[in-house]
């Protein structure tokens, strides 16, 4: 309440910190209660110097709201010196001091209290919002235990440089981000990703400062010093998303550059026309226009937005969804289409054996693809491995370019060819292998001495968590396209089993002009990978990355997912549902209450005490309907098997 709301620029600073005109920076909570605690002071010895010499009454009373304001009135000074004297500041003071001569400095000294009261809730508001930040923080620890020609050494986190070799323990915290060269172990990544499980990883792994190791010890090679890890940057960027203004926020700030100065000149005519124009009683009419004042503080209607916007970002970042400024939050509120690349993003990123026919073709195909690094021989061989089968040993492996590979396998001439460079196959086989085709698939067939044993088929199958987070997205109301530069026929195949449309054989520039032809239909969110997709996300409403708390999660793209799961993507746009919910609310009860008061006020059914109680309950009300997003807003578990709930 202490911000000046005449200017836009200043909208940075709503809830992320109170502006320099005013509390100091980052500490705003901890002024606002100093001088809470000082007006109460001040109200309580003119109270008792009331009670004790009631005919010292008046000045005491005076004496107390002229201290009590005094620093409103130095900030609303400082702010007209700037160029800016309408601010809230300006309204509390005007109203207090214009009580003291009309017998009313009772009123005016709770008045400042019950103000005093309500900038120390919006401190609270803004310090629960930083929260997260302050949390992130804390998950890096101020020593490592590095390795240096073979002996240990503790340092201090902020003199590591890339290429130091860490020692980690059981149980520690992970001081940067870095790379396992040696060891295994479970580490727990849930504050920086949110995934909550242990994750295992081994040497080649990356991992995230923050991380806690489970029972192992690892040997990681430092990536990235302390100011660029993945917990500092999440960190930054929160921090920037909350300084940024929302397009509601700035219609609210411009509305206030008038209201203000309107308020003020409706106070003015309520103290002045009655009494000149109808013989009206002075004190009557400028006790009814000190509360006008009051009333008309937008303390509450100013908060409404920026408090829910930025516990909306704070409570995406500790659910593993960064949101890179509070327009993208309320953009993303209104999506009506969400577009996804097929490869990496709704699928695996790599083909894996679906199907295979024939006796003992896995083993016979996996001996001749052992080495070559073809996606299909790869897939083959993985899936061998899996199964742990005994694979023979192959010799005089050679490619065919166009048609598979080559190779003797116990004396035998073994051949893992296309379909089509297969030659004659029987009717049964011939069909088994179309419907497979059909179904998106890639086919090999193993022949052995030029006659046909069997053969296996391969797809880049389905995320396990694509199905049901695209079916809560339907269930949101938002259309689900696939976007793919894989053949049309590969990529129907993977939508249909998620239940969602599909439009394959993309080019690049072919994806910008179907997006920018569905933005005309809704707002597009273009959901990817954040690199062969960074320009299609950039040409969409809302472009949003997918990663597991990589560099091109936090940078690309209006919304980053710090996990690698597709449930982020409704879990953002639930909370962004949600949060525009909380603004509406916020904007309704602000607005209301000071309406319902106001036309009281002017008819002298309300006074100075209920004036400032109606401004501070409003505040208190919106500023905690923005906290329950924080406390209320839960994730997509991460094990669920079924369809979330969806918050319209």
């Amino acid at each position: 309440m202490n911000r000046d709301h005449n200017h836009p620029d200043d909208a940075a600073n709503n809830v992320a910190h109170h502006d320099d005109d005013g509390h100091a920076h980052g500490g705003g909570e901890e002024m606002g209660l100093r001088i809470f605690l000082f007006a109460c002071a001040v109200a309580a010895v003119a109270y008792g110097v009331s009670w004790l010499r009631p005919e010292w009454s008046r000045w005491a009373y005076g004496l107390g709201a002229v201290l009590s304001v005094a620093p409103f009135a130095r900030t609303a000074f400082v702010k007209a010196l700037k160029g800016r004297p309408f601010s809230i500041e300006t309204l509390v003071t005007v109203a207090v001091l214009g009580a003291i001569p009309i017998d009313a400095g009772a009123e005016a000294v709770v008045v400042v209290a019950l103000f005093s009261l309500g900038e120390l809730l919006e401190g609270f508001a803004a310090a629960r919002a930083r929260s997260g930040l302050s949390t992130l923080a804390k998950l890096l620890p101020s020593q490592a235990v590095i390795e240096v020609d073979g002996e240990r050494r503790t340092v201090d986190v902020t003199t590591l440089s890339i290429g130091a070799i860490m020692l980690v323990s059981a149980g520690d915290r992970i001081a940067a981000d870095g790379r396992i060269i040696n060891g295994s172990s479970a580490l727990d990544d849930a504050a920086i990703t949110g995934e909550s499980r242990p994750v295992d990883k081994s040497v080649g792994a990356d991992v995230y400062a923050g991380s806690i190791n489970g029972d192992g010890t690892l040997k990681v090679e430092v990536t990235k010093d302390a100011s660029s890890s993945v917990v500092a940057r999440i960190g930054d960027l929160v921090a920037q998303a909350q300084a940024t203004t929302a397009p509601t926020a700035r219609f609210i700030d411009n509305f206030s550059s008038w209201y203000t100065p309107a308020a003020i000149i409706l106070a003015t005519l309520i103290a002045l026309v009655p009494p000149l124009a109808f013989g009206g009683e002075w004190a009557t009419w400028t006790y009814r226009a000190l509360t006008v004042l009051l009333i008309a503080c937008p303390c509450a209607l100013v908060l409404s937005t920026p408090a829910a916007i930025a516990t909306g970002i704070a409570t995406a970042a500790r659910s593993g969804i960064l949101i890179k400024s509070g327009e993208a939050l309320e953009q993303l509120a209104k999506i009506g289409i969400a577009a996804f690349d097929k490869t990496g993003t709704l699928t695996r990123g790599h083909p894996v054996v679906t199907d295979v026919a024939g006796e003992n073709t896995l083993e016979i195909a996996a001996a001749v693809e052992t080495g070559l690094t073809h996606p299909v021989a790869k897939a083959i061989v993985a899936e061998a491995e899996r199964l742990k089968v005994a694979v023979p040993k192959a010799t005089d492996v050679t490619i065919k370019q166009g048609e598979g590979a080559v190779g003797m396998v116990g004396g035998k001439q073994v051949a893992l060819f296309s379909p089509r460079a297969a030659g004659s196959l029987s009717a049964d086989v011939a069909a088994s292998i179309d419907a497979l085709e059909r179904a998106g698939k890639t086919v090999a067939v193993l022949l052995v001495d030029g006659k046909y044993l069997g053969h296996i088929a391969v797809r880049d199958e389905a995320r396990e968590d694509a199905k049901p987070a695209i079916a809560a997205l339907n269930a949101l109301g938002i259309r689900t396209l696939m976007l793919s530069g894989d053949n049309q026929r590969t990529a129907t195949a993977v939508a249909e089993g998620l239940g969602m449309e599909a439009e394959g054989e993309l080019m690049p520039a072919d994806k910008l002009k179907r997006i920018e032809a569905l933005k005309t239909e809704a707002p597009v969110l273009m959901v990817g990978d954040g690199v062969n997709d960074a320009p299609a996300l950039a040409t969409a409403t809302l472009g949003l990355a997918m990663g597991g708390g990589t560099d091109v999660a936090i940078e690309t793209a209006d919304v980053g997912l710090l996990k690698d799961r597709l449930w982020g993507v409704p879990d953002a746009i639930r909370l962004a549902r949600k949060t525009r919910k909380t603004i509406f609310a916020n904007i309704v009860i602000a607005v209301g209450l000071k309406l319902v008061f106001l036309v009281l006020a002017v008819f002298g059914i309300t006074n100075l005490w209920t004036a400032i109680i109606a401004d501070t309950g409003a505040t208190i009300l919106v500023t905690f309907n923005a906290l329950l997003l924080f406390w209320t807003f839960q994730p997509t578990a991460v094990d669920e098997g079924s369809v979330a709930s969806t918050e319209a």
